[in-house]
């Protein structure tokens, strides 16, 4: 899919927009809010309607170590499709709500029991990229997951999932690590889409974080 088109589409039209009006401050002008479904819960996808709301405490840090915070490319590896928020936005309306797609929070567990993306699951870079770790029974278990499977000792991406692979931002490298180990392990690079934005650019934002287990959670 051209995520570039489909977005453009989305921007033009209301197919997609929901009912509800008077928000203050849409997702775009013709999107005020959607849900997503996290688990066995409904998330309401819907930005901050504080207009005078500043992030706080981890991500309003402007300045980390580097290495390993450092900034990453647009391009984290030759045909790997970049997308931003309106991109990811169509995501989770068609290909995650279509079960066609799978967001995935590739931060380490620690990360990723602070807060993640509603729709999100969570496979750590250390399980996708053998370079990093991933021993052969966990590497099997991570791709089983995503859809592709063992055929006479080779691996089927056939059936595998379209991705949007993210982690905390344009400073963080476990979502580009991540997706080379992928590449690595023959996963189709026209099924993996990189969210540079991550948590950074969706918490700028003000789009809504949850818990593991799907509860609503504040800065």
């Amino acid at each position: 899919m051209n995520y570039k088109l489909f977005a453009s589409i989305l921007l033009g039209s209301l197919i997609f927009a929901t009912t509800v009006q008077g928000l203050e401050v849409n997702i775009t002008p013709q999107i005020e809010e959607f849900e997503v479904k996290h688990l066995d819960k409904t998330i309401t996808i819907r930005r901050n309607q504080d207009t005078e709301a500043m992030l706080e405490f981890d991500f309003a840090r402007t300045s980390r170590p580097c290495p390993p915070f450092c900034a990453q490319p647009m391009e984290v590896a030759d045909g790997i499709q970049t997308i931003g928020e309106i991109e990811l936005i169509a995501f989770l309306q068609k290909q995650l709500a279509e079960q066609k797609g799978l967001l995935i929070d590739a931060r380490t567990e620690d990360w990723h029991e602070r807060g993640t993306i509603p729709g999100s699951i969570n496979i750590p870079f250390t399980h996708l990229n053998p370079a990093q770790g991933a021993d052969e029974i966990t590497l099997e278990e991570s791709l089983q997951r995503l859809g592709a499977r063992r055929v006479n000792e080779e691996w089927d991406f056939s059936q595998a999932k379209q991705l949007v692979v993210w982690c905390n931002g344009p400073w963080c490298g476990q979502s580009p690590t991540a997706i080379r180990g992928l590449i690595g392990v023959g996963y189709p690079k026209q099924k993996l889409l990189y969210y540079r934005g991550g948590m950074q650019l969706w918490r700028i934002f003000g789009l809504p974080v949850v818990s593991p287990d799907g509860v609503l959670l504040d800065e």
